[in-house]
């Protein structure tokens, strides 16, 4: 069936109520007419209806200019519902829950890295395992890691993993309070206690990268960023098999749940229970154990990367002026506060696939960036660039805080496996100047660059929309790919 959408201005497009006598409320779609047509072509704008038709959403169904068809939501979407009214599903959090990026600043150069970055990357690769399934140096009982997830990266720190001033740095300071490892299921445990410190595979990677531009000095020196040719580096992974896991059991929660509460949904992939009911609470509960693991999972790589660079260049991470940046969610439901119809109101947001972009002023920011906004991590892909935008009051007022996260898939994996060779990828992105270091030559046919969207046109979108302004741009120099 093909998804009516109507256009409002440049960015903004609209599928009507009328679609559907189920639609509560209408879809938002911000994107550009090319995006646009790449999105018809598969279930993403139907997903985008089905979400508009969940009890309790606010405003309306919410696609970002990364959308592409997912589990449930599209990924790329975002739905806020009342708190009072409203329901939780999985299928808007998606399996890998606190899938993520974690932004790293140094005082280096590229002319301080140029001479070590095939050493560098060799020796990251060795300390931080990647690849389907593998675990981690770190081994820890059940027991050790209940707590972990309760306490969220404070956990790390006191086990020397970062720095204490880290945790004001993350979302959420590293740890969602309410995490309760007893709506946990063993088999989570068991498949957990292993992968802390890895980076796992599909689209997760782990990238040493040099600034190519800055677009707003004022920001990006309040983020530590000096200007072109200043390193960084980007991790971003989640909360691996225990994080899947739990969106597993819950997904079979939710959907005795729609017998239980009587909701009717169009998929079954959007199983779901009301806020305040007993199942609810047991996931989100859970959830925020994975979110936390997800926290812990980038730190630890964090920590990791640091003694890579110690080991290498024969120098402190602190005189090298390793300082977090920002770590960041892409797969979460939080309770947050917005504007609708003029009144501030209490609301659950599901972001699946999507960053948060609070503008300037909101306490959940560390006080050091609350004058400009929230570092918002943009990542491509393993050949291409990756954007620092910063959150605004735009994006407060039309998209309940959220911009995208990344480029968004064009191509399927087993689509880019039939047309790419492994071979052929290495040498492409070596012509580049880009070294990899891959736990298979699938992984690499798989995330192939052109497999994704042009993360360029994806950071105009959110730039000239204003859900996400322009704070400066990096190029991979070598790549960590699971």
């Amino acid at each position: 069936m093909s998804v009516p959408v109507n256009k409002l201005d440049k960015y903004t497009w609209e599928i009507p109520q009328s679609f559907n006598p189920s639609m509560r409320v209408p879809g938002r779609i911000y994107v550009d007419e090319d995006l646009l047509t790449s999105m018809k072509g598969d279930r993403t704008l139907m997903q985008c209806a089905d979400v508009a038709q969940l009890p309790g959403i606010l405003k309306y169904s919410i696609t970002l200019p990364d959308g592409h068809q997912g589990y449930g939501f599209p990924i790329g979407g975002v739905a806020a519902f009342d708190a009072d009214e409203g329901i939780v599903t999985p299928g808007g959090v998606g399996y890998d829950i606190n899938c993520g990026v974690l932004l790293l600043r140094t005082d280096l150069t590229f002319d301080d890295v140029k001479p070590h970055i095939g050493q560098l990357i060799d020796r990251i690769f060795n300390l931080v395992p990647s690849g389907v399934g593998r675990g981690g140096l770190l081994r820890i009982s059940t027991s050790e890691i209940d707590r972990a997830v309760s306490e969220g990266v404070e956990w790390a720190i006191k086990k020397g993993y970062g720095w204490p001033e880290d945790t004001r740095f993350i979302e959420e300071d590293g740890c969602m309070q309410n995490a309760n490892p007893d709506k946990v299921s063993s088999r989570a445990k068991e498949r957990g206690i292993s992968q802390l410190g890895t980076l796992g595979a599909g689209n997760h990677f782990l990238e040493i990268a040099k600034i190519t531009d800055v677009y707003d000095d004022r920001v990006a020196k309040a983020f530590g960023i000096t200007g072109p040719n200043q390193i960084v580096l980007w991790i971003h992974t989640g909360s691996r098999a225990y994080g899947h896991q739990i969106a597993s059991d819950y997904i079979r929660v939710m959907d005795h749940a729609l017998t239980k509460y009587k909701i009717h949904v169009p998929s079954r992939e959007l199983g779901c229970a009301p806020i305040k009911s007993k199942e609810a609470e047991d996931y989100f509960d859970a959830m925020a154990c994975a979110v936390n693991y997800g926290f812990l999972n980038r730190h630890i790589i964090m920590h990791l990367v640091r003694q890579a660079f110690e080991e290498t260049l024969k120098r402190s991470a602190d005189e090298m002026g390793m300082k977090l940046v920002y770590s960041m969610t892409h797969n979460t439901a939080k309770f947050e506060e917005h504007t609708v119809d003029g009144q501030r109101v209490k609301t659950l947001v599901h972001r699946k696939g999507a960053s948060r972009a609070l503008g300037p002023g909101r306490r959940e920011l560390p006080e050091e960036y609350r004058s400009v906004g929230q570092p918002v991590l943009l990542v491509g892909t393993m050949g291409t660039a990756s954007y620092l935008l910063v959150g605004t009051e735009k994006a407060e007022e039309i998209s309940f805080a959220s911009t995208a996260h990344g480029a968004g898939r064009v191509m399927s994996r087993t689509g880019a496996k039939r047309r790419y060779v492994a071979s052929e990828i290495m040498q492409s992105l070596r012509r580049k100047g880009i070294l990899v270091k891959a736990a298979s030559q699938g992984v690499l046919e798989e995330e192939v660059p052109e497999s994704y969207k042009d993360i360029h046109r994806v950071a105009k979108i959110s730039d000239e929309l204003g859900i996400g302004k322009k704070v400066m741009m990096s190029v991979p120099l070598a790549v960590a790919k699971g």
